[in-house]
């Protein structure tokens, strides 16, 4: 797996949109409210939602006071030259028109649809009824304030209100990118918001005195602790979608393949779940059953599948307030990022497969059989995001960039490429 050049001559790696620093300081934020929990024994929602503002408050901090973040020409702001109010009051009226009939659109579809009051998601309704009059007020002088100075306001928002009200001057596709931002944070939100408490309140109260002499508790209780990171930051990312923070959305996917691959793999439309046609479960046991009595090999497993799940946490934790799925909002090239273009994907699916090890069964070998052949299909699928991922981004230069230098120089890509025989 050689260099195809001297390592002397190697390019540097294309600048990553996000710092290191942000997601560090959001970490230290994150482990710093949950060991102060469990010292309190704070294990409740409350004691979840507080760990978002946690994290996401010295991201908000150094992303403005470090990295300045709204100074980037990405944000699309003149913070120079406001003009006045007056000028663009009309139009800040018809964005807020079309913001307004988003929130509506979006209000009626929680309403009518069942799923989202039961389960994990009723935790996500009572959240999201609580804040969505303080948003809906807090838009008024925002988008007032804002427009006043975004060097473009006419945003996808802006043509929605204005083909409601019948002005000229509107653009179709500008409506549907627009429709499609809005789509992604309706329908994720929810999911990773409903998920917030139950895995903070697991590590919580775990007896660590039980974990740290059972191997396997011990593996699992790491794996949870990185879960919860994983979705606090996401959460919080789907959250902050905000243009001063150079943390907008620039384009949502445009593409249905990719939709349809994505939404396959999350709640309410997963087909991973317990009575889903994909499900790899019925037949299997976990790794800890077949190494039962063995606790160096649970131990050698479960640090292997606690390494899995510590990349796949991090690869969250590097997009710092920007995370989303099937959006564009800075191309990463740090971290993980540095190694593997989808290291969450890959991270994840080695762990399925051998936290799973489908192949074994407690049932018959047409289980095993089964099993593994529906596993391989939900990996297949995770390989189909990522090109349809690939195919939105790379319409952006930087990706292209990244895309070249990871080919090259990318330890993931070089090993597949060495273990194909090109090289």
């Amino acid at each position: 797996m050689a260099d195809s050049a001297p390592h002397s001559s190697r390019p540097p790696r294309p600048r990553s949109a996000v710092s290191r620093g942000v997601g560090l300081a959001g970490l230290a934020g994150s482990l710093g409210w949950i060991a102060y929990a469990r010292w309190r024994h704070l294990d409740g929602p409350y004691a979840a939602l507080l760990h978002l503002v946690c994290a996401g408050v010295p991201m908000l901090l150094w992303s403005v006071l470090v990295d300045k973040v709204h100074r980037h020409a990405s944000t699309g702001i003149d913070w120079a030259n406001p003009r006045p109010a007056r000028e663009t009051l009309d139009i800040s009226l018809t964005k807020l028109a079309g913001l307004w009939a988003t929130f509506g659109g979006i209000a009626l579809i929680f309403a009518t649809g069942r799923f989202y009051w039961q389960g994990i998601f009723a935790f996500a309704m009572w959240c999201l009824g609580w804040i969505a009059p303080v948003l809906f007020l807090l838009s008024i002088p925002y988008v007032i304030w804002l427009d006043r100075r975004l060097v473009e306001p006419k945003d996808g928002a802006w043509m929605l209100g204005a083909w409601l009200t019948g002005q000229p001057g509107v653009e179709p596709e500008a409506i549907y990118a627009h429709l499609r931002s809005w789509a992604v944070k309706a329908f994720f939100l929810p999911f990773m918001l409903g998920v917030v408490p139950g895995g903070f309140g697991m590590f919580v109260r775990t007896d660590l005195s039980v974990a740290l002499h059972d191997p396997v508790a011990l593996a699992n209780w790491l794996i949870t602790l990185m879960f919860l990171i994983d979705v606090a930051f996401a959460t919080i990312g789907y959250m902050l979608t905000m243009r001063p923070l150079d943390a907008h959305i620039r384009a949502a996917n445009p593409y249905a393949a990719a939709w349809a691959a994505a939404l396959i793999c999350y709640p309410p439309t997963i087909l991973m779940g317990d009575n889903g046609p994909l499900n790899y479960r019925p037949g299997t046991a976990e790794w800890s059953y077949w190494f039962a009595g063995h606790p160096v090999v649970l131990a050698a497993i479960g640090a292997v599948l606690v390494g899995l799940t510590a990349i796949y946490a991090w690869s969250t934790v590097a997009f710092g307030i920007r995370f989303s799925n099937l959006t564009h909002r800075g191309i990463l090239t740090h971290g993980p990022y540095a190694v593997s273009r989808h290291p969450a994907y890959l991270s994840k699916n080695i762990f399925w497969w051998i936290a799973t090890i489908p192949i074994l069964s407690t049932g018959t070998w047409v289980d095993a059989a089964r099993s593994t052949l529906l596993l391989g299909v939900v990996s297949g699928i995770y390989y189909w995001r990522a090109r349809t991922e690939e195919r939105h981004l790379s319409a952006d230069p930087a990706y292209r960039d990244y895309y070249d230098w990871m080919q090259r120089y990318g330890l993931v890509p070089r090993f597949f490429r060495w273990v194909l025989g090109r090289g």
